[in-house]
C-alpha cells in the first residue's frame, strides 16, 4: 500500500528527532567527560603545584662541641625548632667530615620543619601560638620564604615530608623500564613476525592468538601473582629489585607488543612482499628487509604505548615487593627498589598532612612523563604514517 506525502514527511521529521536527540546526548556525553578531565586536572594542580614550594629558614649554625653530638646544639633554641629534624642530623656527619668546622659559624638557608611549610602554605598544622608569632616574625625579616622545592627532585623518601623525594623511585622506575624494554620488545616482535609471516594457520596458531588476547585483558595484578611464584619463588630472583619488577611487567606488556606488531605488519601491502618475492628474495630476506622497515613505525607506537601503560601500573609491584621505604638510589638491576606509582601509593597512606600534597606532586610528574610518552607514540605514527 502505497503511502501518502503527509506519511513520509511525518516519518522523516521523527526519524531526524531521534538523530537530533542523539547528537546532544553524545554532546552531553563529551561534555560531561571534559568537564570531568577539567575538574580532576584542576584538582591535581591545586593540591600539586604546592609540593614544588618548600618553606626555608635562615640560621646561625655554630659548629661548637656539643654540636658533635647533638646538632640542635648547633642552632638557636627558639629557632631550632622550626628546622627541619632532616639538618639536624646532618651537623654532627657534617663536624665529622669537615674537622675544621669546629669553633666557625656560618648563615644559611636551610630545610624549615613540615609544620612550618603548612603554616606558611595557609593549610592546617601543628604550630602553637609561640611558634606562629616566632614564624610571622622571621618572615617579617625576609628569614622565612617558600622556594623552588629541589628537594623534591635531588632525594628519595623520608618519614619526613619536608625531606622527601621522588629520585630514588625514578631512578627505580627508568631501571624498571629498561628491563621491561630489553625482554619484552625483542621477544613480542619476533613472536608477532613469526606468527603473522611464517606460522601456519592451523589450530594450534589459533589457540595461540587466542591465549595472546586473553593475555592483553587479564587484570595486571595477576602478571603480578604471576611473577612472585616464578621469578621469586622458583628461580630467586632478589625480591623488590628492578629486576623481578621488570621482568614482571614485561610479561603485562608482550600480548600488548605482539598486537600491535601484528597490527602494523598486516598495514603493509601484500604487493610489496610479491614484489620482493618476484626479484627471487627468499621470506626472511622480504620480512627483514622490506615488511619490517615499512612497519617499524607501528611496532614503535605500539610499544611505546605499552611501555607507557606498564610504568603507571602498581598492583603487579606491590605483588613483587616494590613499595618497600628506599631513601637511597639503587646502584644495581638486584638492589632493593621503588617506582613512581608505588611511590604515590606509599604517600597516599602516610597519615601527615604534608603527604598530601607530595602525593599529588608525584601524581603530576607521573602524568606528565606519561602524556610525553603517548604524545611521542602520537608524533612517530604522524610522522612515518603512509597511505596505501
Amino acid at each position: 500500500m502505497s503511502q501518502t506525502f503527509d506519511e513520509i514527511s511525518a516519518q522523516l521529521k521523527k526519524r531526524h528527532r531521534r538523530s537530533a536527540r542523539l547528537k546532544w546526548i553524545s554532546m552531553g556525553a563529551l561534555g560531561l567527560a571534559g568537564l570531568f578531565l577539567l575538574w580532576f586536572f584542576s584538582d591535581m594542580l591545586g593540591k600539586g603545584l604546592p609540593a614544588f614550594q618548600q618553606a626555608q629558614i635562615q640560621v646561625e649554625i655554630d659548629y661548637n662541641e656539643d654540636a658533635q653530638r647533638m646538632g640542635r646544639a648547633a642552632l638557636d633554641r627558639d629557632v631550632s625548632r622550626l628546622v627541619s629534624r632532616t639538618f639536624e642530623r646532618m651537623i654532627p656527619v657534617q663536624m665529622r667530615e669537615n674537622p675544621e668546622l669546629l669553633g666557625t659559624t656560618e648563615t644559611r638557608w636551610v630545610l624549615a620543619d613540615g609544620e612550618v611549610d603548612q603554616y606558611l602554605k595557609g593549610h592546617r598544622h601543628k604550630l602553637n601560638e609561640a611558634q606562629q608569632a616566632l614564624v610571622d616574625e622571621l618572615a617579617a625579616e625576609g628569614r622565612v620564604a617558600l622556594k623552588f622545592n629541589t628537594t623534591f627532585f635531588t632525594t628519595g623518601d623520608s618519614k619526613m615530608p619536608e625531606a622527601s623525594g621522588i629520585l630514588s623511585a625514578a631512578v627505580g622506575t627508568v631501571m624498571t623500564m629498561l628491563v621491561t624494554l630489553a625482554i619484552a620488545f625483542p621477544i613480542g616482535v619476533m613472536t608477532a613476525v613469526y606468527l603473522e609471516e611464517f606460522a601456519p594457520d592451523n589450530r594450534f596458531t589459533q589457540l595461540i592468538e587466542i591465549n595472546i588476547n586473553n593475555l592483553a585483558a587479564i587484570p595486571s595484578i595477576l602478571f603480578g601473582l604471576l611473577g612472585l611464584a616464578i621469578f621469586i619463588n622458583f628461580f630467586g630472583v632478589p625480591r623488590s629489585s628492578p629486576l623481578v619488577g621488570g621482568m614482571t611487567l614485561a610479561l603485562m606488556t608482550l600480548p600488548v607488543i605482539i598486537i600491535a606488531t601484528r597490527t602494523a605488519l598486516r598495514s603493509v601491502p601484500d604487493s610489496i612482499r610479491h614484489a620482493a618475492f618476484g626479484v627471487g628474495c627468499s621470506r626472511w630476506q622480504v620480512v627483514r628487509d622490506h615488511v619490517l622497515p615499512l612497519a617499524m613505525p607501528g611496532i614503535m607506537t605500539g610499544s611505546i604505548i605499552g611501555l607507557a601503560q606498564a610504568m603507571g601500573e602498581t598492583a603487579p609491584l606491590i605483588i613483587v615487593g616494590m613499595v618497600a621505604f628506599i631513601p637511597d638510589v639503587s646502584a644495581s638491576f638486584t638492589e632493593a627498589a621503588t617506582v613512581l606509582p608505588a611511590q604515590v601509593f606509599t604517600w597516599a597512606g602516610e597519615p601527615e598532612k604534608a603527604f598530601v600534597e607530595k602525593t599529588a606532586g608525584g601524581i603530576l610528574v607521573l602524568l606528565a612523563i606519561l602524556i610525553f610518552l603517548n604524545a611521542t607514540a602520537v608524533i612517530l605514527r604522524k610522522k612515518f604514517e603512509r597511505r596505501w
